[in-house]
């Protein structure tokens, strides 16, 4: 595991890469704590009125990644890119901070801050052609690596900004904060990224027009195991909306169990990301993301019987362990599932976080419908394994066949074939 962290210090284009990420962490960490907040009780937004905001910005964000990384492929190179993307997160947090009108948070939260997200698969997208000369095993550790990163900013930031803003009036400064983080990702990128001759997404004879470009996406080989991929990824969703209600309903423990939980599973996934990355080097993606999804299943079960607090503080190490596989081992195989395209296969993880997003909503709503929280846990497992299974089902005889002609090469057994040879 320190040899992957050596891996972000040896190469420049991945070390910014690696501040990056950080501080575009930085901006989410330090505002999303206190969006809801600001947008309903301080400009005196509706709740249902903010829930359509965000359920609008989520469309827009999708769509910006998807756009963007057709755009970064069509160029061959990220950097103009990443750099729009960041001013547009300089300007949308910014305007929060210095003219705090509804209107204002509105256009935002709908424009300017979805398409900043683009920026998270824009870094990936950078990574891996950045990354093209490596051995597969490594750029599964790298990506691993900066992963991590992202994961510490969330550790970090949000104890921070709480106590910098301790007794503030307002929590307003927080977008303060986010903005100037966004303007050290975009002097980041306009001093520490070379413009490289197109690779990879610039390649000739592939055909970049966008909708051909989305016909690559909706091809039934990439929406299957993308779909296998969401039902995985959303236990993450389900989590953090039961967890809350069963520790302080079920197992009788309080709203700071509540923080000191998710904090120490936060913690945790730093240190598991970094094994998980180990583990998907010396074995495959398919096994790690299934081993680490199974565990995370385990998890969920236990949770829907846990019936006191320390039962869910034992339960941390499991979710930590299960969490990390499937936040960072997923980033690989959705890149591969269009191999040829660096910025539209990194595009697929905005477009994951989207879809299992949906499929926690749904899960939610059955769930309640049919039972308590507790047995909304166990529905939301009973979806991750179905996920496990159909991801296995997919492609469980291939990865094997691959591994043994791959191993000898040290090259890594795709989990999928390339493109929309899938």
């Amino acid at each position: 595991m320190s040899s992957t962290l050596s891996l972000l210090f040896r190469h420049p284009p991945i070390r910014v890469s690696a501040l990056a990420i950080f501080f575009f962490g930085f901006t989410g960490a330090a505002t999303s704590p206190y969006m809801s907040l600001i947008g309903i009780r301080e400009l005196g937004l509706s709740d249902a009125f903010y829930s359509a905001i965000i359920f609008t910005a989520a469309l827009v964000n999708v769509s910006a990644s998807v756009t963007a990384g057709i755009v970064a492929d069509r160029l061959g190179r990220f950097r103009s890119s990443m750099i729009a993307a960041a001013l547009f997160g300089v300007t949308g947090f910014g305007m929060v901070y210095f003219f705090p009108k509804a209107p204002i948070f509105v256009v935002a939260t709908l424009i300017f801050l979805p398409i900043f997200g683009a920026l998270n698969s824009l870094i990936f997208a950078h990574v891996r052609t950045s990354s093209a000369g490596m051995p597969a095993r490594e750029l599964m550790a790298v990506n691993s690596a900066i992963r991590a990163v992202l994961s510490a900013s969330w550790v970090l930031v949000p104890g921070l900004v709480g106590i910098v803003l301790a007794g503030a009036p307002s929590m307003l400064p927080a977008f303060l904060l986010a903005s100037l983080a966004c303007c050290i990702c975009v002097v980041l990128f306009t001093f520490g990224v070379k413009e490289h001759a197109p690779a990879m997404g610039g390649a000739k004879g592939v055909d970049h027009s966008f909708l051909r470009s989305l016909g690559q996406i909706a091809a039934p080989p990439v929406l299957v195991r993308l779909l296998a991929i969401a039902l995985i990824s959303s236990m993450l969703h389900v989590n953090g909306t039961v967890l809350p209600l069963i520790v302080s309903g079920a197992a009788g423990g309080s709203a700071a169990d509540v923080g000191v939980i998710v904090g120490i599973v936060a913690f945790l996934e730093i240190i598991f990301i970094l094994f998980w990355g180990w583990v998907e080097a010396r074995t495959s993606t398919l096994f790690a993301v299934g081993v680490g999804a199974s565990i995370y299943c385990s998890y969920l079960v236990f949770l829907g019987f846990a019936d006191s607090r320390v039962d869910v503080y034992v339960l941390t190490l499991v979710s930590g362990l299960g969490a990390a596989a499937i936040i960072a081992v997923p980033i690989s195989y959705l890149q591969n599932l269009i191999a040829d395209r660096a910025g539209l296969g990194s595009s697929l993880i905005a477009v994951n976080i989207f879809v299992s997003g949906g499929l926690s909503s749904l899960l939610f709503a059955t769930g309640t419908s049919l039972s308590d929280y507790s047995g909304t846990a166990l529905i939301g497992a009973l979806a991750g394994l179905c996920g496990v299974a159909l991801l296995w089902f997919l492609d469980g005889s291939a990865s094997r066949m691959r591994r043994k002609s791959d191993v000898a090469q040290g090259g890594e057994p795709l989990v999928t074939g390339e493109g929309e040879n899938a």
